[in-house]
């Protein structure tokens, strides 16, 4: 009988430590999407969409250690992403380029909780992620008018280069999609 009491409270711990975990992402995930707003780099009535990345992933995948971490990596890989595209359009002055991709960002996002399953966190969500990215800009550049034709060539080979990472993004989108309507 002992021993049946203190299993349950192992788990009850191991559970509530698993919810602090979860509250503290998910909290955090929704403050940065707040900040975006804020930053009128995300419309208002599009911030519950991109919250529905946390608050779904849980909707169909078991409630494990493993699908914590994966939910962590995701939201950190998304947060990183969008403040360091941020940071770019200061730099530049365009905000409307980030604000219009994370326009389409928001509109390749599944209209059904049931959509956010493995295969949307893994793949199809990484594969987004990655598209919100830009060329790196030099500060430099942005202050020598020489450097900034200079720049521009390299840019251009640059963006063929990221050309081919986003043709072969595309494609593991479109790969993943097929999976999830055959499934």
């Amino acid at each position: 009988m002992v021993i049946e009491n203190n299993r349950k409270k192992a788990r009850e711990a191991e559970k509530k430590v698993f919810n602090e975990r979860l509250k503290e992402v998910t909290d955090n995930f929704k403050a940065k999407t707040a900040e975006y707003v804020d930053a009128k780099i995300l419309r208002p009535k599009y911030a519950p969409k991109i919250n529905a990345i946390v608050s779904n992933f849980f909707v169909v995948q078991a409630h494990t250690e493993e699908n914590l971490n994966q939910l962590e990596t995701v939201s950190e890989q998304f947060t990183r992403a969008v403040g360091t595209e941020l940071g770019k359009s200061r730099i530049t002055g365009n905000k409307d380029l980030l604000a219009e991709q994370l326009q389409y960002f928001v509109a390749e996002l599944p209209s059904s909780g049931i959509a956010y399953n493995k295969d949307f966190y893994h793949e199809i969500l990484p594969a987004l992620i990655a598209l919100i990215k830009t060329p790196d800009v030099s500060v430099e550049a942005l202050s020598d008018s020489e450097s900034v034709d200079q720049e521009t060539d390299t840019q251009e080979q640059n963006n063929d280069s990221n050309d081919d990472q986003n043709n072969q993004t595309e494609q593991q989108m479109t790969a993943a999609r097929q999976r999830l309507t055959t499934s």
